[in-house]
């Protein structure tokens, strides 16, 4: 494991307030047209596992605040895993979570990499609080998640010591995940329109948790494998059937010849002797 720094100081001063309602959260375009279908695919695996839906926040491109100094910062991961969040009772839509206040610290923050030097997820020092440092010593996330599926990268990293390190994939090139007990990995496939790589999960058991369409078309192969074998099991039933009655006509053809062959011998004034 490779300790990585930020190289800023820690803030005298960190708090925990809501964010007003009439904040102005900024409105960046996301990073690329990437970041939606992967987070769509890590959220929807998951419907497998009703207990880490059960009062989880899992969102993409969503705020997470916190207060340094007196000024409101958000940061916007491109995937976020919370659990459990307070209710929310708001007519309004959520627009955010603040730590410590709604709820805990997010388990894990992701980020889809369209730049990997300087701005927002630079680990060197600078004026400006970048993701890195407000994840790692802000917020404090147990797991960072950094990926560019075009080229192959993924990086986990989990905050020791206050610091994030980065950490080893098991031999099947996969990471364990606290707080979800699953495993995150790449996978190489297609869907819908995009063909590439796609961040996924796996069980402790290897399992991979499928995609709902996946779990569909696997419900209707068993069920087209189902429809094959009872029609194949009807047909053996028929040709036993089939069979049975051709056996019983052969064996009444012989009876019949039988009887005959006994008539004509006894007109001949031949007796057979019948065996028990």
């Amino acid at each position: 494991m490779t300790a990585v720094t930020s190289g800023l100081a820690k803030p005298d001063r960190i708090t925990w307030p809501l964010l007003p309602d009439d904040f102005p959260l900024p409105d960046d375009p996301v990073d690329n047209d990437e970041q939606y279908p992967l987070a769509g695919a890590l959220m929807q695996a998951l419907a497998v596992f009703p207990h880490l839906l059960q009062n989880a926040l899992m969102v993409t491109n969503f705020a997470l605040c916190a207060e340094i100094n007196g000024q409101t910062i958000c940061k916007a991961p491109d995937w976020m895993y919370v659990q459990p969040v307070k209710p929310w009772n708001s007519p309004k839509p959520r627009r955010s979570y603040t730590p410590h206040t709604q709820g805990p610290v997010p388990a894990v923050v992701m980020e889809f990499l369209s730049e990997t030097n300087g701005g927002e997820y630079s680990r060197a020092s600078g004026k400006k609080i970048g993701k890195w440092f407000f994840y790692e010593q802000i917020i404090q996330v147990p797991t960072y998640v950094i990926c560019k599926p075009e080229t192959t990268l993924l990086e986990v990293f989990s905050l020791e010591s206050g610091q994030y390190r980065r950490q080893a994939a098991d031999r099947a090139g996969r990471y364990w995940i606290p707080g979800l007990d699953l495993f995150l990995g790449l996978w190489q496939g297609s869907r819908g329109l995009r063909t590439g790589y796609w961040l996924r999960w796996w069980t402790v058991a290897g399992e991979l948790l499928l995609w709902p369409e996946e779990i569909a078309s696997q419900e209707q192969q068993r069920a087209t494998q189902a429809e094959i074998r009872a029609a194949q099991a009807e047909a053996e039933a028929a040709q036993a059937k089939a069979q049975a009655a051709q056996a019983e006509t052969e064996a009444a053809q012989e009876r019949r010849r039988a009887a005959y062959l006994a008539a004509k011998l006894k007109a001949a004034g031949i007796e057979l002797e019948m065996e028990d």
